[in-house]
């Protein structure tokens, strides 16, 4: 699912046992997973930002957010088959409970994409979830960009790539 747009990427073994290794290790991480019967057909990720690496919370600090303050969701992925069932808004609520069971932070952010509307990588049907994660009452902080490397589709080597984040208060259901 991250080889499709926006993503890009070209994940190996070794790329994604480190990245599981920082979930692993974080005593208030959490991973909702979707099945339908035994098949995973999906999975959503989440942790206290401050079991996150420094390069992701520096960011927040640069902008005057205390990272103790923010729950992190990492990753939402899921079958095209499963979407607009439900799936995604269930991802969101499970989360954002266990954020609150687990944490006293004030707001959930996640990172998403920033691709060129102009890339000729994306695809003529390409649609955003601006929609979908507005109405689950995230908003994007203006400035607040992540920076993380990868190595997309045919790329000899890892490239930078921008992630906007989302933010939304913690406070209440």
């Amino acid at each position: 699912m991250f080889r499709a747009w926006p993503y890009l990427y070209e994940g190996n073994e070794a790329y994604e046992r480190d990245y599981v290794a920082t979930y692993a290790a974080s005593e208030r991480a959490a991973i909702v997973i979707a099945r339908d019967g035994d098949a995973i057909v999906g999975a959503s990720t989440c942790l206290p930002l401050t079991d996150e690496d420094e390069a992701m919370q520096a960011p927040f600090r640069a902008a005057g957010i205390d990272p103790a303050s923010v729950f992190y969701f990492g990753e939402s992925v899921l079958l095209p088959a499963y979407r607009g069932r439900g799936v995604g808004v269930a991802f969101f609520r499970e989360r954002e409970a266990h954020a609150r069971a687990v944490s006293d932070a004030a707001q959930a952010a996640f990172c998403a994409v920033i691709r060129d509307n102009a890339d000729p990588r994306r695809p003529a049907d390409a649609t955003t979830l601006d929609v979908f994660w507005r109405k689950r009452g995230y908003a994007p902080v203006s400035g607040l960009v992540c920076r993380m490397r990868w190595r997309e589709i045919g790329a000899a080597h890892e490239v930078e790539n921008r992630l906007q984040v989302w933010m939304k208060p913690l406070g209440g259901a």
